[in-house]
């Protein structure tokens, strides 16, 4: 199976996740993954794309918070297909506005999913990405209004070009045990946990797609991160203003962007459009 080109879709059971799906299956020349922490969900979602609209996606368990189930996607691809063409990292959790669980809790557990689990599947799996591969991190316009509620000195920090992942992953656990503390926004970080985490995301896709442009410069691998926008799904609720399929267009097209292109790279994009960081 090495000839054939593979895409994989994190968190791809529901929402916008099924609709970038739906879409590389129409789109992408190769087979595509529904990954799913949960395999009946998961199976279940195949099914419903093969039987209901005549779509032939794969299914593979991936759970991202287990470093385990990662590993053994990442090794399955590697037997199978000797590699990946696309990865669209999509898997996220968002607490609703009116849930009661203290905020360092919900810093802790969106901070754990969005960021640190985004971030350990990318560690696994961008060794995999083979020459002109495409990788689409979904972060959130929230991520650029959350920087924009940071102080001054943390927005320099998150803006540098120079900042390490190191640095940035001391910053995300900064952020949680200060909200743990309830001095967060003393600290300077807006009260948004969401927010904090995918300023995390696109911050880290910063700083992958630059790594990336130093040690594989000539494979032409373009990485990342984007807003699908504000989507009518479980975590945005129902006066969203785009269905799932709009939302899937943005990450779709950073996915499936022509061979002989150099950018976007490293950027954030909504509605296909770069936005300044």
């Amino acid at each position: 199976m090495a000839g054939v080109r593979v895409a994989v879709v994190t968190g791809g059971n529901k929402g916008v996740g099924l609709a970038v799906v739906r879409a590389l299956c129409k789109q992408f020349k190769g087979d595509v993954y529904l990954t799913a922490r949960d395999p009946k969900l998961g199976q279940e979602a195949v099914k419903a794309l093969q039987e209901k609209e005549g779509l032939s996606p794969h299914f593979h368990q991936l759970d991202i918070n287990d470093l385990q189930s990662i590993r053994a996607l990442r090794d399955f691809l590697k037997q199978k297909y000797g590699g990946l063409d696309v990865l669209i990292n999509n898997a996220g959790i968002a607490f609703k506005t009116a849930d009661t669980t203290p905020f360092g809790i919900q810093a802790e557990v969106t901070m754990k999913t969005n960021f640190f689990a985004t971030r350990d599947a990318c560690n696994e799996l961008l060794p995999l990405i083979k020459p002109h591969g495409r990788v689409v991190n979904v972060s959130s316009m929230v991520s650029f209004s959350s920087l924009g509620r940071c102080s001054p000195k943390l927005q320099e920090v998150f803006r540098s070009d120079s900042i390490t992942e190191e640095e940035l992953v001391k910053l995300m656990e900064k952020f949680v045990e200060e909200a743990k503390q309830d001095i967060h926004q003393k600290e300077g970080w807006p009260n948004s946990a969401y927010g904090v985490s995918k300023i995390g995301v696109t911050v880290l896709s910063r700083i992958q797609a630059r790594l990336l442009s130093e040690t594989r410069k000539e494979d032409g691998i373009l990485l990342n991160a984007c807003c699908p926008g504000w989507v009518r799904t479980d975590m945005a609720g129902p006066n969203a203003t785009k269905s799932p399929d709009e939302g899937a267009e943005t990450p779709v097209y950073l996915a499936l962007l022509p061979p002989d292109v150099t950018s976007p790279h490293g950027e954030l994009v909504s509605e296909k459009k770069v936005v300044k960081w």
